[in-house]
């Protein structure tokens, strides 16, 4: 195994969240997609992976707009990100052969959301037995790919079924 990646901790204790006024799925498209970690742009939503996975293979999909709801999001933007979802299902079929995924997201701080001020929806593959007692225990979540390995691996899947 090369990596052991704590689990979401960093993020929930706030060591890892940018300065406040700043929002990270805003600021991410201004950068490379190397730096970033994004696997995709559209017109008007692009798909990032999550810098604090779920399981491996984690990726959102983000309007450009900033908005923290869906129902203010245009129909276009609304269907830019459906079509992106499923862009991200068959580049991810592709690479990885994930066997299910959960799809969802998390609208408002009570909802568990870790950024509720940006809608963004949540792709995240599974295998059987992805999960362990690591995450019960220990507080650890295992991750046996480093994210820009994963990254390096699924942009060209992205690329690919992006042109079919």
């Amino acid at each position: 195994m090369d990596h052991i990646w704590r689990d979401r901790m960093a993020y929930i204790l706030g060591a890892a969240k940018p300065p406040d006024g700043v929002c990270v799925f805003c600021e991410a498209p201004r950068h490379d997609d190397a730096t970033t970690l994004i696997l995709h742009r559209g017109q008007l939503a692009y798909v990032i992976m999550n810098i604090f996975p779920y399981n491996t293979g984690h990726v959102m999909v983000n309007p450009y707009a900033h908005v923290d709801s869906p129902e203010k999001l245009d129909a276009a933007t609304l269907t830019e990100i459906m079509l992106l979802t499923n862009l991200s299902l068959r580049a991810i079929r592709l690479a990885s052969n994930p066997h299910a995924f959960n799809l969802g997201a998390n609208v408002g701080k009570a909802s568990g959301g870790g950024i509720d001020q940006h809608f963004h929806f949540h792709i995240v593959p599974r295998w059987p037995g992805d999960t362990n007692f690591m995450p019960i225990i220990a507080e650890t979540r295992v991750l046996p790919e480093n994210l820009n390995d994963l990254w390096a691996r699924l942009k060209p899947a992205f690329e690919q079924c992006a042109k079919q």
